[in-house]
C-alpha cells in the first residue's frame, strides 16, 4: 500500500474528474494509494478542509499554520491542543521556517513555530515541519524547543546530508516528494540513499511539486508512486518493498491514523 504522507487535497485541481471529489479518490486508489495526510497551512480554512474529508476513514488531517502565511493569524498552544484532539488530527503542522521568500524582520516565524512545537509537545502529537533557507534556525529552535520530545517529519526535504542527519539525531522521519525525481536534484537523491530506511517518508505536497513525467503539472495523491519508484531504484529495493516500508513507517510515525483508518 502507498500512503502519501502531506498534502493538500483542499486545494487539488478536481477539473480532470469533473469537479468530483471522490471521483480523484477512486482514482488514487486504484493506483494503490491507501492513506492520505491531508496537512493544513491556515486557521480561517481549517474547518472547510476538515468537512471535506472526515468522511474517509483513509485521510487524516493536522492543524497548523504554514509560515508563509504572514497575513494569517498565529494560533496558541491552546487553541492548537483543542483542533488536535480531533479524532482525524494525527499531527501539529505544518510549520517551521521559511526565509526564501520573507523579507524583512522574521521574529514572527519563528515565534509561530515555537507555539506549534510547545503545542505538539503537549498534546502528544508529531510534528509536520517544513524549512526553506533557514536550516540553521530551523535546527536551532527545534532543540531550544525541546522538539524531539514530539517527534515528527521534515517533510518535503531538500536539505543536505548534514541537516538530514541532524534532524535524524533529533528522531524525526524525512520524507521525499516529487523534488526527488527531478533532473537538477542529483545532490538530494545522494541524500536519500544514506537514509536510514526505518526513517523514509514519501508525499507529494499536492497539488504542489508533480514528479517527472508529470512535472509542471497539478500533482494529486495518485502520483506519489513515482516517488516511490524513484526512492526504489536509488536504494536497490522493489517499489514494492519502499510501498510497504514507507507505509510502515507513516503508521509507525501517525499512530492516531492508524486507529483511526481502523475504526
Amino acid at each position: 500500500m502507498l500512503v502519501d504522507s502531506h498534502c493538500h487535497l483542499d486545494r487539488v485541481d478536481l477539473t480532470p474528474y469533473d469537479n468530483d471529489f471522490d471521483a480523484m479518490l477512486k482514482a488514487t486508489a486504484e493506483a494503490g494509494v491507501g492513506h492520505m495526510l491531508c496537512v493544513s497551512i491556515d486557521l480561517e480554512n481549517y474547518p472547510r478542509m476538515l468537512s471535506q474529508v472526515e468522511p474517509y476513514a483513509n485521510i487524516s488531517v493536522s492543524v497548523g499554520v504554514h509560515p508563509n502565511e504572514p497575513d494569517r493569524r498565529t494560533p496558541d498552544p491552546d487553541e492548537l491542543i483543542e483542533l488536535a484532539a480531533h479524532p482525524k488530527n494525527v499531527a501539529i503542522g505544518e510549520t517551521g521556517l521559511d526565509y526564501f521568500r520573507s523579507e524583512g524582520e522574521l521574529g514572527w516565524q519563528q515565534n509561530r513555530f515555537r507555539v506549534h512545537i510547545a503545542a505538539a509537545r503537549a498534546c502528544g502529537k508529531p510534528l509536520i515541519i517544513h524549512t526553506r533557507a533557514a536550516r540553521a534556525d530551523t535546527l536551532r529552535i527545534m532543540r531550544e524547543e525541546g522538539a524531539a520530545d514530539a517527534g515528527g517529519v521534515m517533510h518535503c526535504f531538500t536539505e543536505d546530508w548534514d541537516t538530514a542527519h541532524q534532524a535524524l539525531e533529533l528522531g524525526f522521519y524525512i520524507s521525499f516528494s516529487g523534488i526527488l525525481t527531478f533532473k537538477n536534484a542529483e545532490e538530494l537523491r545522494e541524500v536519500a540513499k544514506k537514509i536510514p530506511l526505518d526513517r523514509i517518508l514519501i508525499e507529494t505536497d499536492s497539488p504542489y511539486l508533480a514528479p517527472v513525467p508529470h512535472r509542471g503539472k497539478p500533482n494529486e495523491p495518485r502520483l506519489v508512486r513515482y516517488v516511490a519508484e524513484m526512492l526504489a531504484t536509488l536504494r536497490g529495493l522493489s517499489p514494492e518493498e519502499i510501498e510497504a516500508i514507507t507505509a510502515d513507517n507513516f503508521f509507525t510515525l501517525f499512530p492516531a491514523a492508524h486507529r483511526a483508518a481502523a475504526a
